[in-house]
C-alpha cells in the first residue's frame, strides 16, 4: 500500500482497507479464471458440431488462450506501471469480454479459436498482482498472495461442475455468454470495490519482472526444474481434458449433462485428501518428499485412466488420485518457487514460471489435437505419461529447498555499508541484495529463526 494511504488511516482502518482490497481483487481474479476453466469439461464435446471442426482445430481452440496469455502478460504488467493498474485491468476485462462474446456468437471452429485467443489477450494477472502490492503492507502481502492463489483453486473446482450445468441450457455458447457476464461483473468490482491507490510507483522486484534478471533466472537449474514442471502439469491438464469428456460420454455412457456429478465428489474429496500432505510439506518441512510423491502419483494415474476407461469405479478411483496429485502440485510448485528464487528475483522468476504455465496449456491443446487426429487417444496419454516421467527424473534429482522467505526492507538513501553488514549478521538472514533505485534491500530469511524486530535499528539509521 502506498505510504500515503498507510499514514492516513488508523491501524484498524488499515486492516479493514487491506481486507477489502484483497477480497475484491481475489474475487476479480477468481471470476476471470472461472470463465476460462468452465470450458474444460465440455469444449471437446460441443466443438465437434462447429463448422470446419477437426480434432486438431479443437485442440487449438482449447489451448489458444494459453498462447495469448503467455504472449501478453508481461506487456500488460509493464503497461500498468505507466498507465496505472485499474485502467489496464479494465482494458483487459473488456478484451476478455469481447473474446467471450466472439466465441459465444461463433458457429465455426475458427470463430471459436479467435474468441479463445482474445480471451487470453485480456492478460491482467500481472497488473492485479502489482495492484495487490500497491494496496497492501509488506507484512500482509504474502497472505494476500496466498488468498488470491486459493481463489484460483476454488475457481477451478467450481468451473468443472458449473460448466456442464450451464451447458444444459444452451451448449457451449451459454458458457461463453456467462463468461462475458462475469467479465462485466469484474468491471463492476473494479469500479465499486477495488480501492484506487493514491500512488502507483515502481513495482517491487519480488512482484515484477526485471529485465536484467531474466538470464540469471533462466540459468538457475533449480528454477528450470520448476518451469519444466509447471509446463508439463498444464500440458497434462489440457491434454487429459481433450479426451476425458469423450470417455465419460462415449465409453462410460454418462450423459454430458450429468458429468458434473462425477467431478463434484472427486474434486471435494481430492481437496480434503491433499490437506495432510500440505501440512507435511510446509509445517514439517518435507516439501521435496511431497513434491516427488505427487509427480509420481500423477505419472501412475495417467496410464491407469486409459487402462481403466471401461471400468467405471476403477476409472473414478484413478481420476480421484489424478485430481489429488494435480491440486497438490498446483499448491506445492509456487511454494517451491518462492523458496528457491534468489532475493529480489521472485517477481522475475514467477513471470517466467507463469509464461511456462500458459505455454504448457497451449501445447497441451494443440499437440493433443494433432495426436488425436492422427494417432488416437492412446498417443495423447502416451505423450503425457512420457513428459511426466521426464519431470519425475528432474524432481527426484532436485536439491531439497531451504525454507526461506522473501522480505523487502526500506532503507535510508544515505545508509552506509555498515548497514548491509549488520543485516547480513542477523540470525536467520541468508541473502541480502541492495537495490539503490528502490532505496531498499531484499532479504531471504529463515522464518523460524528470523525475528523482524531485529530490523528495528534501521528506523534510527
Amino acid at each position: 500500500m502506498s505510504s500515503k494511504n498507510n499514514h492516513s488511516l488508523p491501524e484498524t482502518g488499515v486492516r479493514h482497507f487491506e481486507r477489502r482490497a484483497v477480497a475484491s481483487l481475489a474475487s476479480l481474479y477468481s471470476f476471470r479464471m472461472l470463465g476460462l476453466f468452465m470450458v474444460l469439461p465440455i469444449l471437446t464435446l460441443y466443438a465437434e458440431d462447429y463448422e470446419g471442426s477437426t480434432p486438431l482445430l479443437i485442440g487449438f481452440a482449447m489451448g489458444a488462450y494459453g498462447f495469448s496469455q503467455a504472449l501478453l502478460q508481461i506487456a500488460f504488467g509493464t503497461l500498468s506501471d505507466r498507465l496505472g493498474r485499474k485502467p489496464v485491468i479494465v482494458l483487459g476485462l473488456l478484451i476478455f469480454a469481447a473474446g467471450s462474446i466472439v466465441a459465444g456468437l461463433s458457429d465455426s471452429i475458427w470463430g471459436l479459436i479467435i474468441g479463445r485467443f482474445l480471451q487470453g489477450c485480456g492478460a491482467i494477472a500481472s497488473a492485479i498482482m502489482a495492484l495487490v502490492s500497491d494496496l497492501t503492507s509488506e507484512e500482509n502481502r504474502s497472505k494476500a498472495m496466498a488468498s488470491i492463489g486459493a481463489s484460483i483453486g476454488v475457481s477451478f473446482s467450481v468451473a468443472l461442475i458449473l460448466g456442464p450445468l450451464v451447458s444444459q441450457w444452451g451448449g457451449l455458447a451459454a458458457v461463453f455468454w456467462l463468461t462475458a457476464g462475469l467479465a462485466f461483473v469484474g468491471l463492476l468490482i473494479v469500479w465499486k470495490l477495488v480501492p484506487t491507490p493514491e500512488v502507483h510507483g515502481q513495482r517491487h522486484r519480488d512482484l515484477g519482472l526485471v529485465r536484467e534478471l531474466w538470464m540469471p533466472v533462466l540459468q538457475n537449474l533449480e528454477l528450470r526444474r520448476l518451469n519444466v514442471g509447471i509446463f508439463v502439469l498444464h500440458y497434462v491438464l489440457i491434454s487429459c481434458f481433450m479426451v476425458l469428456p469423450g470417455i465419460l460420454e462415449g465409453t462410460l455412457d454418462i450423459v454430458r449433462d450429468d458429468h458434473w456429478q462425477v467431478y463434484l465428489p472427486l474434486l471435494f474429496l481430492g481437496f480434503v485428501a491433499m490437506i495432510p500432505f500440505m501440512i507435511l510439506a510446509e509445517k514439517h518441512r518435507k516439501i521435496k518428499l511431497v513434491f516427488v510423491f505427487s509427480v509420481g502419483l500423477l505419472a501412475l494415474m495417467i496410464p491407469m485412466i486409459f487402462v481403466w476407461r471401461e471400468e467405471f469405479w476403477f476409472f473414478v478411483a484413478a481420476l480421484f488420485f489424478f485430481f489429488m496429485a494435480f491440486n497438490l502440485l498446483e499448491a506445492v510448485l509456487p511454494s517451491l518457487m518462492s523458496k528457491i528464487a534468489p532475493a529480489g528475483a521472485k517477481g522475475t522468476a514467477m513471470g517466467v514460471y507463469s509464461t511456462c504455465q500458459f505455454l504448457g496449456a497451449f501445447a497441451g491443446g494443440s499437440l493433443s489435437g494433432f495426436l488425436i487426429q492422427n494417432y488416437g487417444e492412446f498417443a495423447v496419454f502416451g505423450s503425457a505419461f512420457a513428459l511426466v516421467l521426464v519431470w519425475l527424473c528432474a524432481a527426484v534429482t532436485m536439491r531439497p529447498p531451504r525454507f526461506l522467505t522473501s522480505v523487502r526492507v526500506p532503507i535510508h538513501k544515505d545508509s552506509s555499508e555498515e548497514t548491509l553488514y549488520a543485516l547480513e549478521r542477523i540470525e536467520g538472514v541468508e541473502d541480502v541484495v541492495l537495490i539503490k533505485e528502490e532505496q531498499c534491500v531484499y532479504l531471504k530469511v529463515d522464518s523460524k529463526v528470523f525475528d523482524r524486530e531485529s530490523l528495528s535499528f534501521l528506523a534510527a539509521d
